[in-house]
């Protein structure tokens, strides 16, 4: 086996880390099956003022916890995509007989390049992404049926049609009547992160 050369060996150590860890994070990505989509632990504050307005912490608490984390995950896969093109085409260069200072600057533009592929791939798949969280804010104004009876002062349940996905919530009566199972209702308010007023209707 012929001898290699410092710049050789700094070229085959970039290609062979780069790869595996690239490779590596890939695969833990795709069998982790999403960009973002990690549990994380949120404040559930829900503040209701005199008017019924709902502030939900969780809808600024999530999406700063989602950017953080594809942020985080894009950042290293362009290391370590950077890393794996910097060895290959430093390699190639070297093999082509170019001047060393030529095969950095090749290979370091390689990797630069990479690395803007990568949050290319990463935006457009982020932005074909569906997002399954459900703002229950836009449950307001929504028709649905009771599914468990609801009391006159109590809880039951609702099933109501909401980001296109039938949902079951906890709901109260508006009007503090008895609410019977089937009966057609309309969410009025939100109380909290999972419990509706309605009325019927």
């Amino acid at each position: 086996m012929e001898n290699l050369s410092t710049i050789e060996v700094i070229y085959w150590a970039a290609t062979i880390i780069g790869s595996t860890l690239f490779l590596l994070r890939t695969v833990l990505l795709l069998v982790g099956g999403g960009f973002g989509d990690s549990d994380f632990d949120a404040d559930h504050d829900f503040d209701i003022d005199a008017d019924h307005d709902f502030d939900a912490d969780t809808d600024h608490a999530g999406t700063a916890a989602d950017s953080d984390f594809s942020f985080k995950l894009l950042s290293m896969q362009g290391i370590t995509a950077f890393f794996m093109m910097f060895g290959l085409v430093g390699l190639a260069l070297v093999k082509a007989n170019i001047v060393i200072i030529l095969t950095l600057f090749g290979a370091t533009l390689a990797g630069l390049f990479s690395v803007w592929v990568i949050s290319i791939i990463f935006m457009k798949m982020k932005g074909l992404q569906s997002d399954g969280t459900i703002n229950i804010k836009n449950a307001i104004g929504q028709s649905g049926s009771v599914y468990l009876k609801i009391p006159a002062r109590g809880t039951g349940q609702v099933q109501i049609t909401i980001q296109g996905a039938l949902k079951i919530f906890d709901a109260i009566s508006e009007e503090k009547e008895l609410i019977k199972t089937g009966e057609k209702i309309r969410v009025k308010r939100i109380i909290d992160h999972n419990t509706l007023s309605v009325e019927k209707i």
